[in-house]
């Protein structure tokens, strides 16, 4: 199960040097708008104590934690949405992603050249939705021309998908993101299909130094993570040693990018299980509230259609037991059935028919 994070913005305000520290690849950074044209790929590990915890335990050979794929999209300009820049083409790839990630400078830098000419936060957030809110005007007015006939006809998911579609085209005339809108059950899953770039999970990065005050007022009561951009770039480029004496000088007790991979996890609603062996050790990520069978597809398609039964225990308390043989002493082994909804944590041993 693999989920993706678009990191977007304006041109120049540190995008591709973000995904640069986050992946350590050579994705191009430089002063010009459209740097980036064709999005930079990169999947990063997800912190997590636990697994290294419970490899040590079960002297495992190998270690596989959970990741994140995150995508580098180019920066979005004013016209976006009518194929200025390179718009359009920048538009589908925010539209494939799970999340977006939208960095938003508070840097002064003369060398690094803003593309409206001034440092102004507000304005971009303001300049990208805008951009963001007119593409989805645009699906939802060519998808409702599209549903005419069926609703001529009585279909009742097209007549629940105008209805829906025409509270969301209302919120966005009024210059609201289609995620506030309140939807039914059904009528989210009818327009799901539809990726609308602003009902995707937003995430904020102020990209500012330390000194730089930040109003969290204009991030519309979405998450923001206020990082050092440049500062992380240069962490990044250390070995693991200089980067915990440099992060020990500096006061840092957590990175910037490790506090980034964890909040996009949990803006995706994802949760982690665990199987735990001597040959390995790996971390698996679901959707919270997945049951067992189909946690067991995460691993293998097999094991979700043979399912018996799950073998769980959270991982703390296998900790406690000192392993499996004094978990079963202790009576903490677990038989969970096929509606049992896994946990964050659990450690799992499937059982199945082949």
């Amino acid at each position: 199960m693999s989920f993706s994070v678009g990191i977007v913005g304006l041109p120049n305000v540190g995008k591709s040097t973000l995904f640069n520290a986050l992946t350590k690849q050579a994705a191009a950074a430089s002063n010009f708008p459209f740097t980036t044209i064709e999005p930079n790929v990169g999947v990063i590990a997800v912190p997590d104590e636990r697994i290294e915890k419970l490899a040590k335990l079960e002297k495992s050979e190998k270690l596989v934690p959970t990741s994140i794929e995150f995508v580098d999209i180019a920066g979005l300009v004013k016209g976006a949405a009518e194929g200025n820049g390179l718009g359009n083409k920048f538009l589908s790839h925010i539209r494939e992603v799970d999340a977006i990630v939208q960095v938003v400078r508070f840097f002064e830098n003369k060398d690094i050249i803003h593309v409206d000419g001034s440092v102004n936060p507000e304005r971009d957030i303001e300049v990208v939705n805008l951009e963001l809110m007119l593409a989805d005007l645009s699906t939802i007015n060519k998808r409702l021309e599209g549903l005419v006939r069926e609703v001529k006809s009585g279909d009742k998911e097209a007549i629940a998908l105008k209805n829906a579609l025409e509270k969301i085209k209302s919120s966005l005339e009024a210059g609201k993101l289609a995620r506030t809108v309140v939807l039914a059950e059904e009528e989210l899953r009818l327009v799901k299909q539809l990726q609308l770039l602003t009902m995707k999970p937003t995430l904020y990065i102020a990209n500012a130094s330390n000194d730089i005050k930040i109003s969290v007022d204009i991030f519309m009561s979405s998450p923001v993570i206020p990082i050092d951009v440049k500062l992380e770039s240069e962490l990044a480029e250390l070995k693991d040693e200089e980067r915990a004496e440099y992060m020990k000088e500096l006061g840092i007790t957590e990175s910037g990018l490790d506090r980034l991979a964890r909040a996009a996890y949990k803006l995706l609603n994802l949760i982690t299980f665990f199987t735990a062996g001597p040959k390995e050790t790996k971390a698996w990520t679901i959707v919270k509230g997945t049951k067992a069978p189909q946690a067991a597809g995460v691993i293998h398609t097999d094991f979700e259609k043979g399912f018996i039964k799950a073998e769980v225990i959270a991982w703390d308390k296998l900790l406690e037991a000192g392993g499996y043989a004094g978990a079963r002493d202790k009576g903490w082994l677990r038989l969970e059935g096929k509606d049992y909804v896994v946990e964050d944590g659990d450690v799992v041993h499937f059982r199945f028919n082949p």
